[in-house]
């Protein structure tokens, strides 16, 4: 039988550390917390090994640009570099094809890992069509809650005379008075004309704030204050695509302005929050001038109708209220005269 010898040096290693192992047994306090300490890196060491495993650690893929490029293609080259394409929105953009990628996210030449979603925003192969909802006979504000729950809008208002202030009279799709048996559809986003009463003593109107408002708020607030959406301008840095971001920075006509039923308001939108919240201020300051005049006007014209009451209806002080009165109407014709 072979035997075989061991170094009393390794041998005294091994002895030594039986030694060591013996004495933390015969501490059961101290040997339980090193087993503790000895498990805990264990599942540190473990749980890093299976991070790197799930997270793909190392396995970076460079996004490629899919702007401009069709859906199907896009799908395809994502594969080949083991991404995932997500249609998150779509648009109608009449000078692009159908199912072009507009935009993505994250952009073109990002890092990113394997498996990663790609956001895009397609081009439509056509705006989608909805049935115009017939608001004849009904309070204009009801008509444009409805007009716009059906995603659409205002063209124009027409103000006729009528005793019926700010009731439509007719409603019109490209020249066609409609009924309530039509059955029309537009594109959506499009917008109807309105004709609308209009009681010659009531034929004004208060300006609303449109300034920071996004374009389709800046409509709704003007259209239901018997308002017309002049010109639309918007800053050189916005398209099709950030266009929904923008927000009013000025409008012709400041808010809190006196002005007649049907008065085009024209509106200037940007991306610049530091012009919007300048244009903004400005404008707040205005229009509290504005209002202070108004209340004073109108405080005048209270006290001058009292007077003539304690007189019991001197003419005299019946033309100083139809005086003050007529003071009080300072209404604003054109939105050219002032802008903010």
């Amino acid at each position: 039988m072979e035997n075989r010898s061991v170094s009393p040096r390794r041998a005294g290693r091994k002895s030594q550390k039986q030694s060591l192992w013996a004495q933390l047994k015969s501490r059961p306090l101290l040997y339980h917390a090193v087993l503790i300490v000895l498990t805990l890196v264990a599942i540190i060491v473990l749980s890093s090994l299976l991070m790197m495993v799930i997270t793909r650690h190392g396995t970076h893929r460079t996004v490629p640009d899919f702007t401009g490029v069709k859906i199907d293609q896009a799908r395809n080259e994502a594969k080949d570099k083991a991404l995932e394409i997500i249609i998150n929105d779509s648009l109608f953009v009449p000078a692009y094809e159908g199912g072009i990628v507009l935009d993505q996210l994250p952009k073109g030449g990002a890092e990113v890992k394997a498996g990663r979603k790609v956001y895009v925003t397609i081009n439509s192969f056509r705006e989608k069509m909805v049935k115009v909802p017939y608001v004849a006979g009904r309070s204009l504000r009801q008509a444009k809650n409805m007009l716009e729950v059906a995603g659409l809008g205002i063209e124009k208002l027409v103000y006729v005379e009528d005793i019926a202030t700010n009731y439509v009279l007719a409603e019109i799709v490209d020249g066609r008075e409609l009924s309530e048996q039509s059955n029309v559809e537009l594109e959506m986003g499009s917008g109807v004309v309105l004709k609308v009463g209009v009681d010659a003593e009531k034929n004004s109107t208060i300006v609303p704030k449109a300034i920071g408002q996004s374009l389709q708020s800046a409509k709704s607030r003007l259209w239901e204050q018997g308002l017309n959406v002049g010109k639309v301008n918007f800053d050189e840095d916005i398209n099709l695509l950030n266009q929904k971001n923008a927000r009013v920075y000025r409008q012709s006509l400041g808010h809190n302005t006196t002005t007649t039923l049907g008065t085009s308001v024209s509106l200037w939108l940007t991306l610049d929050q530091e012009k919007i919240d300048k244009s903004s201020a400005a404008s707040d300051k205005i229009a509290h001038e504005l209002e202070e005049e108004r209340l004073r006007l109108e405080q005048e014209r209270q006290d001058s109708l009292d007077r003539v009451e304690a007189a019991g209806g001197n003419p005299i002080f019946e033309a100083l209220q139809e005086s003050s009165s007529a003071s009080k109407s300072t209404v604003v014709e054109s939105e050219e005269e002032e802008w903010f």
